[in-house]
């Protein structure tokens, strides 16, 4: 961890548990929003895996019948004050400059889900009620204890170190802890710690389908393998996304890290075309979160194809039976 890092910790963690407590005793109540509320969270900065599990989740509602909706914050977009309709399930109304990368990426593979964005989460809640949605998936949300829900799912990955909003002790809060695994999902590890606690499943981030730039195209994972790539990402944890290539065989000619929800700016693009100039790569690949801002001027700027590599989540059915068995406990009117 990083001398910021630690300072960021040695701040962040009294503070978010002196908020906690006062939620505990009853000295600050959450605002109950009009519909229930899955929030998905984590006690580190970034990298977790919450884009793919909200993602994931919005497909579990929309199999079950449900219409679900995600609210976010959409870190560093332009309405994250005021906030703003991002998708209405039909179409997307705003970019990565209005919404942030990460609300923009979860719109674009959620069809028929709605997207609001806006520090205001209650707000949003209540827009996702009037448009007709009936559960939200709350996006980044175990901290934002202003907001009641009826079920908190924290992803977290054991002894990584890295910078804590909250310490260890926190996951009590949770109801689901889903536990980042190895090289394979073991089978789910019952509740955590002595007696009654948060249900704990293990979990495992892999590669899906690689995506190209410019014509949304979807390539199987094996496309690039022993192929000559340059790789780039602006994410929280370039090293899993390293690894991920890695796993899929590629041989990396180049790397580029950039700092986590990076805006690309034409002389950073600049710096990745040369370097294709000069390695003369079969392809470039970066993230999906970073295809999102790139995007056609990006690809434009390359001789060769680009491609982000997609990911999902290998979760136990024991995971989703869990989360219906919550849902279905704590059904009752929202006012």
């Amino acid at each position: 961890m990083s001398l910021l890092g630690g300072l960021y910790s040695w701040v962040s963690r009294p503070v978010s548990a002196g908020k906690a407590l006062f939620y505990k005793r009853g000295w600050k109540k959450p605002l109950r929003p009009p519909l229930p509320v899955v929030s998905v969270g984590n006690i580190a900065l970034g990298g977790s895996g919450k884009t793919p599990l909200v993602i994931d989740l919005v497909a579990w509602a929309q199999v079950r019948g449900l219409k679900p909706a995600v609210v976010s914050r959409g870190y560093k977009g332009r309405w994250e004050k005021n906030g703003g309709l991002l998708s209405d399930g039909t179409s997307v109304f705003g970019s990565w400059l209005e919404a942030g990368d990460e609300p923009v990426l979860i719109a674009r593979r959620s069809p028929g889900a709605g997207v609001f964005v806006g520090r205001h989460r209650f707000l949003s809640c209540r827009k996702a009620h009037e448009a007709g949605f009936d559960l939200v998936i709350l996006d980044d949300g175990f901290q934002h204890l202003k907001l009641a829900r009826d079920v908190d799912i924290v992803l977290h990955r054991p002894g990584r170190a890295s910078a804590l909003r909250e310490g260890p002790r926190a996951l009590r809060r949770a109801a689901i802890v889903l536990l980042e695994s190895g090289p394979e999902p073991a089978a789910a590890s019952g509740t955590m710690g002595r007696g009654e606690g948060p249900l704990v499943f293990p979990f495992r981030m892999r590669p899906e389908s690689l995506v190209e730039l410019g014509t949304d195209r979807l390539l199987p994972v094996e496309s690039l393998r022993r192929k000559s790539v340059l790789a780039f990402c602006g994410i929280a944890r370039p090293e899993r996304f390293f690894g991920h290539l890695e796993e899929l065989g590629l041989r990396v000619a180049a790397r580029f890290v950039f700092p986590d929800h990076f805006d690309y700016p034409s002389r950073a693009l600049a710096r990745v075309a040369s370097a294709a100039a000069a390695h003369r790569p079969e392809a470039v690949v970066t993230t999906e979160k970073d295809g999102v801002k790139i995007g056609e001027a990006g690809r434009r700027l390359l001789s060769v194809p680009v491609f982000a590599v997609r990911v999902g989540l290998e979760l136990p059915p024991a995971f989703y039976e869990a989360l219906a068995a919550h849902l279905a406990r704590g059904a009752k009117p929202h006012a």
